[in-house]
């Protein structure tokens, strides 16, 4: 194994290392985000849900100063591993109350975990966002379970109890391909953050969903590898190559996974939800979604965060209200 190769390897284990043993600590500060929402109620944005453990920040600069092309493979490695959360007590009742299956895709190799939550033969399907789980939009699925819909959710390609370590948008989609095929139609599509990117990029690509709500979604893929490279503390640099290592490795353009774009492609209502000082995803990115989109709506909360507006009441009945109104026409 050349030098380069094996400084990578030992690297990228240790960090493995690291996000494993900083779980406790990452869902320790999950917990403590509440209380800083309150301390910071006076700034424009709430704090980010996720913080990166400082062990994995000395590993990237260090790494950085070593060799460019190293810290590239490591940043890599680190933008497409999600961590594992334990799932909290308010989730439980939906995943106990689910039907559990699963299904292998192929075309990744992974095998996929999958709630059915109620029955109906009008279907919505949720999509959690990076490092989530099938359950973290259970507020919404029991808004839709009142309202006669039957709710279909799955654990994301190396989430939860899903297969698998790493995974990215191009699997998301073929993930959600598959589901639609054996547990489809589907009336609409709910998604939070990376989960609202990933169906708008499948419905650009093959209209299944009717209706769509996006909560807390992203717009740009390159917005978001230049906020995590400089999350990590490296320089500007690294982002455009860390572009262009997933574009020679996945053969595609990440300009072309834009939202915004993505959007504009459809007819397809859409209802663009997002806190106005969200810390994860700025506001932006709702509004340009929004602006670009043909058939159009625009939601914006204040004071709920990236996480907590998936929990609010007033926030969810006009969720589903706008999949009722929308799966009348």
């Amino acid at each position: 194994m050349p030098n380069h190769k094996l400084t990578h390897y030992i690297v990228v284990n240790y960090c493995d290392w690291i996000i494993s043993f900083s779980r406790t600590h990452l869902v320790s500060f999950a917990h403590l985000i509440q209380d800083s929402m309150i301390l910071q109620s006076h700034t424009k944005t709430l704090a980010s849900s996720l913080q990166i453990p400082k062990p994995i920040l000395v590993v990237a600069k260090f790494v950085q100063f070593v060799s460019h092309k190293l810290v590239v493979l490591l940043s890599a490695t680190l933008f497409t591993t999600p961590i594992r959360f334990k799932t909290p007590k308010r989730e439980l009742p939906m995943y106990d109350s689910s039907q559990k299956s699963r299904i292998f895709i192929s075309e990744i190799k992974k095998k996929i975990e999958v709630l059915s939550y109620g029955y109906s033969d009008k279907k919505v399907l949720l999509v959690h966002g990076w490092s989530g789980r099938s359950t973290q939009l259970f507020m919404i699925a029991n808004r839709l379970l009142e309202k006669g819909y039957m709710v279909i959710s799955f654990d994301g390609p190396a989430h939860g109890k899903s297969t698998g370590k790493r995974t990215n948008m191009m699997e998301f989609i073929t993930t959600m391909k598959a589901i639609n095929k054996k547990y489809g139609p589907f009336e609409a599509a709910v998604g939070h953050s990376f989960g609202g990117m990933a169906i708008i990029n499948t419905n650009a690509d093959t209209p299944i969903f009717k209706t769509i709500v996006t909560i807390g979604s992203g717009d740009k893929v390159a917005d978001i590898l230049l906020n995590f490279t400089n999350s990590l503390g490296l320089k500007k640099t690294i982002s455009k190559k860390l572009e262009r290592h997933f574009q020679d490795k996945w053969k595609v353009r990440i300009s072309d996974f834009a939202v915004n774009k993505s959007a504009a492609k459809m007819k397809t209502p859409i209802l663009v939800v997002h806190d106005l000082r969200d810390g994860d995803v700025a506001v932006s990115c709702a509004q340009n979604i929004r602006k670009n989109s043909k058939n159009g709506s625009l939601l914006i909360t204040n004071g709920l965060g990236h996480t907590k507006i998936l929990r609010d009441k007033k926030t969810t009945h006009k969720i589903v209200d706008f999949i009722s109104q929308n799966s009348k026409k």
